[in-house]
């Protein structure tokens, strides 16, 4: 049986998935020049929308780019697409485009951005994943020198990840740690990472060139919830080949275990007693609090 279509927001409207369409002049396909935040609902609210508007809106500005909608009616065409699909689960996926233009790199030659929101569900890994923990791989795709362009960009153009995430699949492995151009590590292709190490749980600085994620500020507030002490600080691969354990968190994945790193078993080579108390506390958190979804 096909699944049923969805409904999109695109441009002040809420229309079927089929009429859902851009132009091809439209700068964000032609040069990935635009800006996305992906963003988790449970049980009928979305969680920590306010943050992730409010990071959207910080990408925007760094790379000049004009949103038509404030915040609260972007907010409001968040929570009416969600409602408009009747989802009370599920993964919204918001993008702002440069918008239509012609063929050039000039961005003020696009009078107005594109906004799509998309209420649907993903799924990065199976549960026996969580239940198990990933397998990683150190990838040779280093994160971009912040003097290119910033992390903090959540950027339509997400090559450096892509292809980052194709050399740990090609690695045997389902996440790539990637290092920045000192060889620290930065973050995973899609996630930020965590380690455990003699009762502290340590994570590579924002500085190193991570995104600053709004999981990672979650896990970082439950640590304290938890009375678990944690610091910022520069990691090598060193530091997690030799740690009791690891975890990685991001919007898609949420909370999972990282158990190897470049077929060396990381602590037991099973997910830890610290990262699956994380892991319920999130579970608990999430399915709690949010902004409500009002439904028709």
């Amino acid at each position: 049986m096909a699944a049923p279509s969805l409904l999109i927001y695109l441009d002040g409207n809420i229309v079927p998935e089929s009429e859902a369409k851009i132009s091809v002049f439209d700068h964000g396909l032609l040069y990935g020049d635009g800006v996305f935040e992906g963003i988790r609902f449970y049980n009928g609210r979305v969680f920590r929308l306010t943050e992730h508007l409010e990071r959207l809106y910080e990408s925007s500005r760094s790379i000049l780019l004009n949103v038509p909608l404030n915040f609260e009616e972007m907010e409001k065409a968040v929570l009416d697409t969600i409602a408009a699909n009747n989802l009370r689960d599920g993964y919204i996926r918001l993008l702002i485009t440069r918008g239509v233009g012609p063929l050039g790199l000039n961005p003020y030659q696009c009078p107005k951005a594109s906004v799509v929101v998309i209420a649907s569900s993903i799924s990065l890994y199976p549960q026996e994943k969580y239940d198990l923990g990933l397998t990683m791989v150190t990838c040779a795709t280093r994160r971009p020198s912040p003097a290119a362009l910033s992390p903090q960009v959540k950027s339509l153009n997400y090559l450096n990840n892509i292809m980052a995430k194709i050399e740990a699949i090609q690695g045997g492995g389902e996440e790539g740690v990637m290092l920045n151009e000192q060889g620290f590590v930065a973050e995973c292709t899609g996630d930020n990472i965590f380690i455990l190490k003699r009762g502290e749980v340590l994570t590579p600085p924002i500085a190193a060139g991570g995104l600053d994620g709004i999981t990672r500020r979650v896990a970082i507030e439950l640590l304290a919830e938890l009375g678990v002490p944690l610091r910022e600080v520069n990691l090598t691969r060193h530091d997690i080949f030799t740690a009791e354990e690891c975890f990685l968190t991001g919007t898609a994945a949420e909370v999972i275990a990282g158990v190897m790193l470049d077929r060396r078993p990381i602590g037991t080579g099973k997910p830890g007693p610290l990262t699956k108390q994380l892991v319920e506390k999130f579970k608990a958190l999430a399915n709690s609090t949010g902004t409500p979804i009002t439904y028709p």
